[in-house]
């Protein structure tokens, strides 16, 4: 971890990891930022980016095939209409969506739509809040609602790949809140609250911390040079999750090692947590596993996997550790998370970072491969 420090992967971090249902290990490194003022808390709130994906949209989507709500294997545009007339989309399943299969385009920047040289564009973002501009954004950047139709409208028109092959899309996770709240009646984020996260006692994890009165402190991300013009901190990185209010299924949730070790805990329990059951082991089990090994993917459903053979790589070449199991899963985040579970050695690992600070430039993380190397220490530790 200092060796990172020093290496400017971030400027401060923390790992925790259970095993068998325990806190292990909870330690925090450096500091929010390189300036060495605020030194990092293990209570401190992180922007989890992509672990949104599996924290977010997804738990629900799993009690939803347990009710009958969903089906993974018949047209999402059962689920989502604008689809059903599209030749391209009308037949995809969300099987295929949520492993990364349905040939979907990876990333839209829906900022250069709202903005025009890095300023608003008056006709969707506004400098006060009112009945038309409602979404916040930032600080004195408020959204026109039709925006978010929009945005659905170019989600709807984008290109599908013929190739039905491995390819890493963030652009359903933008419209399953929608999907959400269409199938259970209920605010995507008011359905999240009340069917997992205050159930699990996880009273930081959520969207929006700077509307609520959280007395840990937020570690910031990025210093944006282009939109916001400042140092990005409580407010959500993601441009596009930003454009939607700061609620999405693509990122947006905030939250603390403690309350993530929760929701990772109840899936490692495969649906289960202080013995109540969530979610159906069945469906856990098969959100879980591998899809479509055949055709080199290695994901779940939802759920990030290690690569294929990946106990015969090297430290440097492997993802995650290459002695975890290949029933383990989780996700990692664009600002420097990284969440891991692995039922067969009741081992959770959980490393939080800001990487984007002071730039998203900053690629060391990655290059000294830092997060797998934690892990495997943890992994050689149970030997």
């Amino acid at each position: 971890m200092n060796f990172a420090i020093t290496q400017e992967a971030f400027p401060g971090a923390q790992v925790m990891v259970a095993h068998k249902n325990e806190v292990i290990f909870h330690k925090a490194y450096g500091f929010h930022t390189y300036d060495s003022v605020q030194p990092v808390g293990l209570t401190d709130l992180y922007d989890l980016a992509s672990v949104t994906k599996i924290l977010g949209p997804l738990p629900v989507l799993m009690k939803l095939v347990d009710e009958g709500k969903v089906n993974l294997d018949i047209p999402f545009s059962t689920y989502w209409k604008p689809w059903r007339k599209k030749k391209d989309k009308k037949s995809i399943t969300l099987r295929e969506i949520l492993a990364h299969q349905a040939g979907l385009v990876p990333y839209i920047v829906f900022l250069n739509k709202a903005t025009k040289g890095g300023k608003p564009k008056k006709r969707f973002i506004a400098s006060k809040q009112s009945h038309k501009y409602s979404d916040k954004a930032y600080e004195n950047q408020f959204v026109n609602k039709r925006f978010k139709d929009k945005l659905y409208r170019i989600v709807n028109k984008s290109e599908v790949s013929e190739e039905k092959i491995y390819k890493y899309s963030g652009l359903s996770f933008l419209i399953f809140p929608k999907v959400i709240e269409q199938l259970t009646n209920q605010s995507y984020e008011a359905y999240l609250q009340e069917n997992f996260y205050q159930a699990l006692g996880c009273s930081t994890l959520g969207f929006n911390p700077s509307n609520k009165a959280y007395n840990n402190n937020i570690v910031p991300t990025e210093i944006d040079t282009f939109w916001r013009k400042s140092l990005v901190k409580a407010y959500v990185h993601d441009e596009n999750a930003a454009l939607l209010g700061g609620v999405s299924g693509n990122a947006g949730l905030f939250g603390s090692a403690n309350d993530i070790l929760k929701m990772m805990l109840l899936y490692q329990n495969y649906g289960e947590f202080n013995k109540k059951r969530f979610i159906s082991e069945k469906t856990v089990q098969e959100f879980t596993k591998i899809q479509y090994p055949t055709n080199e993917n290695r994901r779940g459903l939802g759920f990030d996997k290690p690569l294929l053979g990946n106990d015969t790589l090297s430290i440097s070449a492997a993802y995650p550790s290459p002695q975890s199991s290949t029933s383990s899963f989780g996700h990692a985040g664009f600002t420097g998370t990284l969440v891991w579970a692995d039922p067969k050695n009741q081992l959770v690992f959980i490393f939080l970072s800001n990487r984007v600070y002071p730039s998203r430039s900053h690629r060391n993380l990655y290059k000294l491969n830092i997060r797998t190397s934690l892990q495997d220490i943890f992994y050689t530790a149970l030997e």
